[in-house]
C-alpha cells in the first residue's frame, strides 16, 4: 500500500483539498485498495487545545463545485514519525518543505513539492491570502493528476 501525506500550513485549505482530489483520482482509477491518503499542517493555527478546525468553508465550497466528496475532517498536525510512515509527504509550497524537513528532522527523500510532478518548482498559491481558491483547485488536481501518473509509471517498471 502506497501512503501519501499532502501538507500546507494549517490542514484547512489546500492540503485537505489535495487529499480529497487525489482520493477521487485514486477511486477513479478502482485502485482504493492500494492507497492510503491523508493531510496535515505543519503549524498549530488552525488547533486549538488539540481541536482542529474543518475544512475552510470556501474550499470545501470549491470541492463541491467539482463533485469532490470530502467528510467532516479537522486539521491535524504533521509529526516527526509520520516521515517513517508514509511513501510520500507532499508539500503545496516551499515553505511547507521547509517546515516539514524541521518537524522530521529530514530533508529531500520522500518530501517533495506538489508542481515537481508537473515538472516546476513554483508553490500552490495560498488561496487563504489570495481568495482565488478555483486556481488553487486548479493546480491541485493537475499536480494529483501528474502524481498519479508518476506513480503509475513507477509501479510498472
Amino acid at each position: 500500500m502506497t501512503k501519501i501525506m499532502f501538507v500546507c500550513h494549517g490542514n484547512i485549505c489546500r492540503s485537505p483539498m489535495a487529499e480529497f482530489v487525489m482520493k477521487k483520482i485514486v477511486e477513479e482509477a478502482g485502485a482504493q485498495k492500494e492507497f492510503f491518503i491523508a493531510s496535515s499542517a505543519t503549524h498549530t493555527d488552525e488547533i486549538w487545545n488539540g481541536i482542529g478546525s474543518p475544512i475552510y468553508p470556501a474550499a470545501a465550497r470549491e470541492l463541491e463545485r467539482h463533485a469532490v466528496h470530502y467528510d467532516d475532517r479537522r486539521a491535524t498536525l504533521l509529526k516527526k514519525t509520520d516521515y517513517d510512515l508514509y511513501d510520500y509527504i507532499i508539500a503545496m509550497d516551499t515553505e511547507n518543505i521547509r517546515y516539514i524537513e524541521k518537524i522530521t528532522g529530514h530533508r529531500g527523500g520522500k518530501i517533495h513539492l506538489l508542481t515537481e510532478y508537473l515538472g516546476e518548482t513554483r508553490s500552490v498559491a495560498d488561496p487563504w491570502y489570495t481568495g482565488d481558491f478555483s486556481k488553487a483547485y486548479n493546480d491541485i488536481e493537475k499536480g494529483c493528476n501528474a502524481f498519479f501518473k508518476t506513480l503509475k509509471e513507477t509501479k510498472n517498471d
